[in-house]
């Protein structure tokens, strides 16, 4: 049961209304009815005070509300995304909420994924997973291999200067 208060309603309604078909022939017939009006004001500066007035009061208007749409739909979007990964196993759960991580750390994760991209596309097998929790874990492989790797040669470099 949903209880919108009158500004959600009013919104909701406004956001509907104006991207309609109806909005956009209403507001063109208002711009011809200016127009046509414009030999009988003599094209006078109060007859182009009132279009420029009325624009920009709609456009100040309009701002805020297409921004609360905006809001509301990527709040909806987010949600939604955010249940399909914590619904799949293979998805990584760090990546929900991330739209609260700064440019900088979203700068990162998608230099991460462009990564993972270039992995996935290097697979014969197409449903090979590369999550940032398995590519954390073949990093830690890769590092270990390395790392005992440089130690052989270290030892290797001290038995010969012995």
């Amino acid at each position: 049961m949903r209880h919108n208060n009158f500004f959600e309603r009013f919104a909701n309604w406004a956001t509907k209304f104006t991207g309609s078909s109806g909005a956009f022939i209403t507001a063109t017939i208002i711009v011809i009815l200016w127009a046509i009006t414009g030999p009988v004001f003599k094209y006078s500066e109060t007859w182009q005070l009132v279009i420029n007035t009325g624009t920009t009061i709609i456009t100040f208007l309009m701002v805020f509300l297409i921004q609360k749409a905006q809001n509301k739909d990527s709040k909806a979007i987010q949600i939604k995304l955010n249940e399909l990964i914590a619904s799949n196993e293979k998805a990584s759960n760090r990546i929900v909420d991330i739209e609260d991580l700064t440019e900088k750390e979203l700068d990162q994760l998608h230099c991460y994924y462009e990564k993972l991209s270039d992995f996935a596309e290097e697979d014969e097998d197409i449903h090979q997973s590369h999550s940032i929790d398995a590519a954390k874990k073949n990093q830690d492989i890769k590092y270990k291999a390395f790392q005992k790797r440089h130690d052989e040669w270290l030892a290797r470099q001290n038995q010969a200067k012995s």
